[in-house]
């Protein structure tokens, strides 16, 4: 195998190596060897991640065949620009709640770093594989660490919202094993790059089992993705887990876009023959529907942790809409807004726990004293293990407050803006809309979405920050360390250069979203891959 192709799978095997290696030390006794071990193991996916990310801006795909077994009879790994850019994506969010975990967080349950590697393996992997059993595999493995990360804590509230996640995805669990049954029924064939190539030779007769395994494999994928009518559990999920557990789950959603952008325009795109354009009609509507759900549910939250969980229903909904629309200027749009509001929303997750600190004295700080440690709540252990409080700390938090609520709705100066304004751009324009027979009105209509989820947001985020910065009279000032500050300005840092260098960044995105309208080349890079595997050129 060549050194590039070979670097591939690095971010599945980094993390599997380090998590089990991880479950051999006594957590209590070499807890903080444990966790410099999950900080620097996560260090080194934020680098593989930025060399990959490289690779593929250069325009290659690199495809690597595990085994050398060739596709499809064998599983490989496939590296493009869409599965560098989340591969980077996730591991920047990993990075910002395992050092923010740091503080106390890792200590409020056992075996934290180990579930944390395993999740980042299961992600990983969901990222770069290219055929759908082993995406089941890395689907079942993230859930599998996902469940233990959402209990993480204890309390009454983590295990009534955690037994309901894991039924919902355990139900999801079972669709999709549905849909993939049906789907190889009728093909004979579970690599992406084979469906791709032989689902325009379906017989008539079978097409309409082969649309029926679609459709439930799609519908596993968007319960994940949080779309309307099947969000009902995410709020509550993501406001009852711990502040660096929500933080990292803010790109669970994004498993399920992922994976729904891939598969609909591989499988059905243009060249699909008599399914071209499957489900994109429900991927539109439905992405709309969701993004209203998700502005209503900001607007009705009091809890700035529900505000988050609806903001990720508003992030989700807007690009499933794009997705629909099947234009590739809304979906290189997309791509750049499904990055800044993930940042946003993440960082979001890791302030709520500390501007919330300080509203009744004492009283947080003593529960989750008692609920990482035990029953002892004397108050200036818990104060000891908290940090210093400084007058400014109120102005820096304030200051992130504002830098997330600009991000998350979408305002200027920072990146949500240009997402949302190139979104509106590529939607509004009538030479693309005809040219790709987008439906009609639909560009109104997300314009008419996107306005009021922005406006609803401004609104709860005004609403939140008045009532904790401004009319609290029981009001402390929180005790906040370096080290839970740090990671929130690191997301926030990334996404004022996401705005500075916005052309780049949208030029790397529209290189993107052309090779996934033009899937040709995907096709032929794997199934023609070479037995030490291949470095080709990828559609620019």
């Amino acid at each position: 195998m060549s050194g590039a192709a070979s670097l591939v799978i690095a971010p599945i095997l980094l993390p599997l190596l380090a998590g089990a290696g991880m479950l051999l030390l006594n957590g209590e006794r070499h807890r903080a060897i444990v966790a410099g071990l999950n900080v620097a193991g996560t260090v080194a996916l934020v680098c593989i991640a930025v060399i990959l990310l490289g690779m593929s801006d250069a325009g290659t795909r690199e495809v690597y065949r595990l085994g050398n077994w060739p596709a499809p009879f064998g599983i490989v790994l496939v590296l493009d620009r869409l599965s560098a850019l989340m591969l980077l994506l996730t591991n920047v969010l990993a990075l910002a709640s395992a050092v923010f975990s740091l503080a106390r967080w890792h200590r409020a349950g056992a075996h934290f770093h180990s579930l944390f590697q395993f999740l980042l393996m299961g992600l990983n992997g969901a990222f770069l594989t290219g055929d759908l059993f082993n995406l089941f595999v890395f689907f079942e493995l993230l859930l599998a660490a996902s469940y233990g990360l959402l209990l993480h804590g204890s309390g009454i509230a983590r295990v009534k919202a955690g037994l309901h996640y894991i039924v919902v995805n355990l139900a999801a669990s079972l669709l999709f094993l549905i849909g993939v049954s049906l789907i190889y029924g009728v093909t004979g064939t579970l690599n992406m790059a084979d469906l791709a190539a032989r689902v325009p030779a379906i017989a008539a007769e079978s097409r309409g089992l082969l649309e029926a395994g679609a459709g439930v494999l799609a519908v596993a994928f968007l319960l994940k993705a949080g779309m309307w009518p099947l969000s009902f559990w995410l709020p509550t999920a993501y406001a009852a887990a711990s502040p660096p557990v929500a933080s990292i789950f803010a790109i669970m959603t994004k498993v399920g876009v992922y994976v729904l952008l891939r598969l609909s325009l591989l499988l059905f795109g243009e060249g699909a023959g008599a399914s071209a354009g499957f489900g994109s009609d429900w991927l539109l509507w439905g992405g709309l529907a969701t993004t209203l759900f998700g502005a209503i549910g900001t607007l009705a939250s009091q809890d700035t942790a529900r505000l988050g969980g609806f903001s990720v229903l508003v992030s989700s909904g807007t690009v499933l809409a794009a997705t629909g629309m099947g234009q590739v200027g809304i979906t290189s749009a997309a791509l750049f807004y499904l990055v800044s509001s993930t940042l946003g929303i993440s960082a979001f997750f890791l302030l709520v726990e500390l501007i919330e600190r300080g509203r009744e004295p004492g009283a947080d700080m003593i529960a989750v004293t008692r609920e990482a440690y035990g029953e002892e709540d004397e108050t200036d252990e818990a104060e000891e293990d908290v940090g210093t409080a400084i007058v400014a700390t109120m102005g820096l938090l304030g200051v992130a407050f504002i830098g997330c609520a600009l991000v998350i709705a979408g305002l200027p100066p920072l990146s949500g803006f240009i997402a949302k304004f190139a979104l509106l751009a590529a939607a509004l324009n009538p030479a693309e809309t005809h040219q790709n027979g987008a439906v009609p009105g639909s560009g109104w209509a997300l314009l008419v979405v996107l306005i009021f989820s922005g406006f609803a947001t401004l609104v709860a985020m005004a609403r939140a920050g008045i009532r904790i910065f401004w009319a609290s009279p029981d009001r402390t000032v929180p005790r906040v360390r370096v080290i839970e500050m740090a990671p929130i300005v690191f997301l926030l840092t990334i996404c004022a250069a996401q705005t500075v260098l916005a052309g780049p960044v949208i030029r790397f995105m529209q290189a993107t979203a052309q090779s996934l309208h033009a899937p040709a080349g995907y096709v032929s890079d794997v199934l023609e891959a070479a037995p030490q595997g291949s470095r080709k050129a990828e559609g620019k």
